[in-house]
């Protein structure tokens, strides 16, 4: 229930389309309790007295009730929908803002599909909730109360069955709400993992297809489909038991007072007219009760829905501005002060081992080591992706810590593993890199890359290149991203092994290019000697700990393991 009214708390937002959908639910049920009333005259003296005059004035009331009661609804329904969508829009623009300040180690926490599911799939939820539930919820008590009072002033002697039927009813509705709660939690994540097949095989249909693996991914999409199928099916078979199990009440309940009412009307005890509008009030009660059991489902749904939203509103960023940040960065001078990190900090052993390294202002560096000796975590570090667990990471004798996110980001510009290009043109793309940037300075910049190289054989800077790119080689993607990123300016350039799609000669071009950039300091990433070679220094790592600094030269003079990979890479090249 915590859950829930920390999701509610973004209804109230707007407070005063929830008072104005309050204030005509009351007066709809009102003038619709009304009707039973006016009917019971009609019986009671207008048919049983011959009295037209009666019959026409309890008509036209029960007409105008009628009628208001209609309008009132239909602006209910109009109020309810502004209300509603605008919770939603308002539920999942603070979803998606607060995901955005996630740092890298708060995603770790949440697998992609399950973020995307939650910010759509449990915000419909919670949609379905207030537009489904809030008119039962209002309406459904005071239907409740003011239908149990008005029986009781018509015919005390039969509306005894009331109070013996609703606590049947309340038991029904707790045994189907214990029994359903549990899983609609397991729906949910059921559906997250059936997100996550489709994402997956969407995303790689090129390999799938390679692989000829459709029938693997078929049974691995049936397999989660299937739970979605088995968890919905049992969930929702004990929900609709709710249904039957009212109706069979209800009607249990109008026998018994058609039975007890007869016989008060037989022996005069009560009038016909009070007994029809008994009758329409025991409608009216046990619809009522029906109504107050559906709500309760959707609310029942809903814990699940606003758990899983309230995980991401409460997770807290683990990397966040400091209360005065510095806000100007002036040099790409670089120290890493005895650094060691490990991404889950109390477990395990450092990813990163006492890391003390200092670069230059404009000096070009190439870091070298094999799989998994953490190169790319190493430089993450520099613009923040993640904060070191010992040591510090220095810019210009400042702490990272200790910048604005903003401004150093801005001055750090990386090229990550996983080229990622957006839907849109090649112009659109290269813009994220400066939304202000001219013509001239993407081209410049596409130059420097050696995007011009294909740039006109393919359409230009308006060629639209597909979602994620698809309309592109892989060493063509790579160079976009490159271009991308020195149009941000930056002071500190990293490349992490981004031109491993490329040839070597393109490869040498665009690093002699970006080296001569003057006061720019660039790292490179890369398992290649020839993208490193002519660096100013070459750092060495293997697990995490930095082996030796040097010139290349240097390096083949005392260090086996450069030594091993410019043997092996470089015969025949130089």
């Amino acid at each position: 229930m915590k859950d829930l009214k920390q999701i509610l708390k973004y209804l109230f937002k707007y407070k005063k389309y929830f008072i104005i959908t309050l204030l005509l639910i009351v007066f709809e049920t009102f003038f619709e309790l009304l009707i039973p009333f006016f009917m019971k005259d009609i019986i009671d003296k207008g048919i049983k007295l011959h009295d037209m005059r009666q019959i026409y004035i309890s008509g036209g009331e029960i007409i105008v009730c009628a009628i208001l009661s209609l309008v009132l609804g239909h602006l209910y329904s109009k109020a309810n929908a502004k209300m509603v969508t605008s919770f939603s829009f308002t539920l999942r623009e603070e979803a998606f803002k607060k995901i955005q300040s996630y740092s890298f180690s708060n995603l770790d926490h949440f697998q992609t599909t399950s973020l995307i599911t939650r910010v759509i799939n449990d915000v419909n939820v919670m949609q379905n909730t207030i537009a489904g539930g809030m008119r039962p919820l209002c309406r459904a008590p005071l239907m409740l109360i003011m239908g149990v009072v008005l029986s009781f002033i018509l015919a005390p002697k039969v509306a005894w069955v009331f109070i013996v039927f609703t606590p049947i009813l309340a038991l029904i509705l707790f045994l189907i709400i214990r029994k359903t709660a549990p899983k609609y939690n397991v729906l949910q994540t059921n559906i997250d993992s059936l997100n996550g097949v489709v994402r997956e095989n969407v995303t790689a249909i090129r390999t799938v297809k390679a692989y000829v693996r459709e029938e693997h991914e078929e049974e691995k999409f049936n397999s989660a489909n299937d739970a979605v199928m088995h968890t919905s099916k049992t969930t929702f078979r004990i929900a609709q038991l709710n249904q039957p199990s009212f109706q069979l009440v209800m009607y249990s309940v109008t026998v018994l007072i058609l039975y007890f009412g007869t016989k008060l009307v037989h022996n005069n005890d009560l009038e016909v007219g009070s007994l029809s509008a008994m009758m329409s009030y025991i409608m009216q009660v046990v619809n009522s009760l029906m109504m107050i059991s559906n709500a309760f489902l959707l609310i029942n749904r809903s814990f699940a829905s606003s758990k899983r939203l309230n995980e991401i509103f409460n997770e807290n960023p683990t990397i966040k501005n400091n209360d005065n940040p510095v806000m100007t960065l002036n040099s790409g001078k670089i120290d890493f002060n005895h650094v060691s990190f490990k991404y889950k900090s109390g477990t395990g052993e450092n990813v990163l081992d006492d890391i003390d390294i200092h670069i230059r202002p404009g000096e070009s560096i190439g870091i070298l080591g094999g799989t998994g000796s953490s190169k790319s975590t190493l430089v993450s570090l520099i613009c923040r992706l993640y904060d070191v667990n010992n040591g510090s990471v220095m810019i210009d004798d400042i702490n990272v810590k200790d910048y604005d996110l903003t401004v150093l980001r801005d001055n750090v510009s990386i090229v990550l593993q996983n080229n990622v290009l957006f839907s849109g043109s090649i112009k659109e793309n290269l813009l994220w890199g400066n939304k202000n940037a001219s013509d001239e300075e993407l081209l410049k910049a596409c130059k420097i890359a050696c995007v011009d190289e294909f740039l006109d054989r393919i359409g230009g800077l308006d060629y639209d290149l597909g979602q994620g790119g698809v309309n592109v080689s892989g060493g063509q993607k790579q160079r976009l991203c490159i271009a991308r990123a020195l149009l941000k300016n930056p002071k500190i350039i990293i490349f992490d092994d981004s031109t491993s799609a490329c040839d070597m000669e393109t490869e040498r071009k665009i690093m002699k290019q970006i080296r001569a950039i003057k006061d720019i300091t660039n790292i490179v990433i890369a398992q290649r000697i020839t993208s490193v070679i002519d660096a100013d220094r070459i750092i060495i790592m293997d697990n995490g700990k930095i082996i030796d600094v040097g010139t290349s030269d240097e390096l083949l003079k005392r260090c086996d393991i450069y030594k091993d990979l410019y043997n092996a890479q470089m015969k025949g090249v130089r």
